[in-house]
C-alpha cells in the first residue's frame, strides 16, 4: 500500500531548489576557473625552462665543453645551474644528441630519451614531454660558440611534481573563496526562504494552486462587490460584482482608485479618507454600502452591497406606513362624521344631512380629479394624490399649482417618480410636524421638463446649498431600518447623469425651492403642442388643488 507523499512546503522546496543552485553555480565557477589555470601553469613552467636554457647556453664555459665534449666542466657547470635555478635537470648535449650533463651521473655518455633535433637545427622549442625523469615541462636552445656554430643543445626540465604543488597552493586558496561564497549564498538563501515562509503562511506548493482556483471562484461567484487595493490605493483586483457595481473601466487594475472613480464620497469611502461601517454611497443610481477592512500589510480589502432595490422597497414601506397612519386617521375622522350625520338624521334635518355628505364626499374626490386633469401621466398622478393624503395627515399642505401641465408623454416616469417623490418627501418632512405649505410645479418646454418644489419651511443657508446633494449628510438623526443622506444625492445623479440640472435656493414660500431641468424628458411626437411656460418665477395667477 502506498502511503501519500506528504505536500512539500513552498519553504522547504525554496531552500533545497536554491541551495542545489548555490552549490552548483559554486562547483561549476571553481571549475571553469581552475581549468584555464592549469594550462597557464604548465605555460608559466615552460616558458621559465627555456629562461633556464636561454641562460645556460649563454656560459661561454659551457659552449666550449660542449665543443670539446668535455663532461666533466659540463657537468659540473650544468649541476651548479640547476640547484641555482631549482630544475629538475639541466642537460648539455654535443651535436650528436649525446649527454654531456646529467642528474644521475650514470646516464652521462648516452643520447637523450627526446629528439634533439629541433635544437641542433637551430631553433628553440617548448614542451611537456616524458623522459626518464617523469613528466615535465621543457625548453629546449641550440648551443653555440663565439663564430655562432652549433655545438650542442641545452634542454632544462621543470618537474611536474612542483607544478601540481604550485596547482594545490592556488586551490586551496580557491577552494576557500568558492567555500566562503557558497555559504554567503546558503545564509542568504535561509533568509530568503525565512522570509517566504512568513508570506506564504507555510503552505504547501500543491496548495497554492488549489487556493488560486478556489479564490477565482470564490471572488466571481459571490454576488457581493469586492476590490483589494494595495498599500498606495491601488486596485490589485476586482471580482466581476464590482466592476458591474462601480463601473470601473477595462485595465483598471493597477491605477488608483481616484483615476477610475469621480470625486465624492464613494471614492473617499474606497481610498479610506472615510472610515466606518457600512457607510452608504452613490454610484450612478445605484445605492450601496460599503465596508473596508485594512490589513497588517496595509493592504486593504473592500465590499460592497447593493442596497438599490433594499433602499427602494424601504421608501415604499415608508410610504405604505404614512399611508397606514392616513387611513387610521381618516376612520376616526370617518366615524366622527357618522356620529355628526347620526346626530342630524335623529335631529330631523334631512336636507342638513345631504348637504353634510355631499360636501365630505366631494372635497377629496375633487383634488384627486384636479390632479389628474392637470399631471396625465398615470404614474406621477398617483404619486402626487397619494403624497397630497399622507401630507394633510401630517398637517402639511401639498399644492399643485395651476401653472402644472404633464402630457402623458414622459420618456422615463420611474426616473421622474423618484426625483419628484424624494423632492416632496424631503419638503414634507422639513414642515411635519409643524404643518406648513408645500407647491409642486411640473411645466413642459418643448422636450425638456421642468420640476419645482418649494416649501414654507425655514430654508436652507446659502452655505449650505451644495453640501445638501452630498451622499450621507442630512439635518436629521437616520432612522434605524435605513440611513439618511441619499435622497437628495441620487436624485443629483439621476439629473446629471440625463443632462439636467438641479438648483437649490430660497422660493416664494420663504423656505427652500428645488427647480430641475429635464433636456429630452417628453416623447416630441406625443406632445398636442406647445407647453406652458416654464421659465423660473413664472407663476401665473389662480386657485391651488391643495389638500
Amino acid at each position: 500500500m502506498k502511503h501519500p507523499r506528504r505536500p512539500r512546503r513552498v519553504f522547504a522546496q525554496l531552500l533545497l531548489s536554491q541551495t542545489v543552485v548555490t552549490v552548483g553555480v559554486t562547483v561549476v565557477t571553481a571549475g571553469l576557473f581552475l581549468a584555464p589555470v592549469s594550462s597557464e601553469l604548465d605555460h608559466d613552467a615552460m616558458q621559465r625552462a627555456l629562461s633556464i636554457a636561454q641562460a645556460t647556453a649563454g656560459d661561454e664555459t659551457i659552449a666550449r665543453a660542449a665543443e670539446a665534449r668535455d663532461s666533466a666542466t659540463a657537468q659540473r657547470n650544468a649541476e651548479e645551474i640547476r640547484l641555482a635555478t631549482g630544475a629538475s635537470f639541466v642537460v648539455v648535449t654535443d651535436v650528436d644528441g649525446i649527454r654531456l650533463s646529467h642528474t644521475d651521473p650514470g646516464r652521462i655518455g648516452q643520447r637523450v630519451s627526446t629528439d634533439p633535433e629541433p635544437a641542433l637545427s637551430g631553433r628553440s622549442i617548448t614542451a611537456i614531454q616524458e623522459g626518464t625523469l617523469g613528466r615535465t615541462a621543457r625548453g629546449k636552445v641550440p648551443l653555440r660558440i663565439a663564430d655562432g656554430r652549433i655545438v650542442g643543445e641545452v634542454s632544462v626540465g621543470i618537474s611536474d611534481d612542483s607544478i601540481r604543488r604550485r596547482l594545490l597552493k592556488m586551490l586551496t586558496g580557491i577552494l576557500l573563496c568558492a567555500g566562503a561564497g557558497l555559504a554567503a549564498g546558503t545564509v542568504a538563501t535561509l533568509v530568503l526562504a525565512r522570509r517566504m515562509k512568513r508570506r506564504t503562511h507555510n503552505i504547501a506548493l500543491a496548495d497554492i494552486s488549489a487556493l488560486l482556483v478556489e479564490r477565482e471562484a470564490m471572488l466571481h461567484g459571490i454576488r457581493e462587490g469586492m476590490v483589494a487595493l494595495d498599500e498606495h490605493g491601488r486596485i490589485r483586483l476586482a471580482n466581476d460584482e464590482a466592476v458591474r457595481l462601480l463601473g470601473l473601466p477595462a485595465g483598471s487594475a493597477g491605477r488608483p482608485i481616484d483615476a477610475v472613480l469621480p470625486p465624492g464620497r464613494l471614492a473617499d469611502v474606497l481610498a479610506g479618507r472615510i472610515a466606518g461601517t457600512d457607510l452608504p454611497a452613490v454610484r450612478d443610481d445605484r445605492v450601496l454600502v460599503v465596508n473596508r477592512m485594512t490589513t497588517a500589510e496595509g493592504d486593504a480589502v473592500v465590499t460592497l452591497r447593493d442596497r438599490t432595490e433594499l433602499e427602494s422597497l424601504v421608501r415604499e414601506l415608508d410610504t405604505t406606513r404614512s399611508l397606514t397612519e392616513a387611513l387610521r386617521a381618516q376612520d376616526h375622522e370617518h366615524a366622527n362624521r357618522m356620529h355628526t350625520l347620526l346626530g342630524l338624521l335623529e335631529l330631523g334635518r334631512h336636507e342638513q344631512a345631504v348637504e353634510f355628505i355631499s360636501e365630505q364626499s366631494g372635497s377629496h374626490a375633487a383634488v384627486a380629479a384636479r390632479i389628474a386633469e392637470q399631471v396625465q401621466d398615470p404614474h406621477v398622478a398617483a404619486l402626487l394624490a397619494g403624497k397630497t393624503a399622507v401630507a394633510g395627515e401630517r398637517g402639511v399642505r401639498l399644492a399643485v399649482t395651476p401653472a402644472t401641465h404633464l402630457p402623458d408623454a414622459v420618456v422615463d416616469a420611474r426616473a421622474l417618480v423618484t426625483v419628484l417623490g424624494n423632492l416632496v418627501d424631503n419638503a414634507v418632512d422639513a414642515l411635519a410636524p409643524g404643518g406648513g405649505r408645500v407647491e409642486v410645479v411640473l411645466a413642459a418646454a418643448g422636450a425638456t421638463l421642468v420640476v419645482e418644489v418649494s416649501d414654507s419651511g425655514p430654508g436652507v443657508p446659502e452655505g449650505l446649498r451644495e453640501r445638501v446633494f452630498e451622499e450621507g449628510w442630512s439635518s436629521k438623526d437616520a432612522p434605524a431600518h435605513r440611513p439618511r443622506g441619499l435622497g437628495l444625492a441620487m436624485v443629483r445623479r439621476l439629473v446629471e447623469r440625463t443632462g439636467g440640472r438641479i438648483v437649490l435656493d430660497a422660493g416664494p414660500l420663504g423656505g427652500a425651492r428645488f427647480t430641475v431641468e429635464l433636456p429630452e424628458a417628453l416623447h416630441t411626437a406625443a406632445l398636442p403642442g406647445a407647453g406652458p411656460d416654464a421659465r423660473e418665477g413664472h407663476r401665473p395667477a389662480g386657485p391651488l388643488v391643495e389638500a
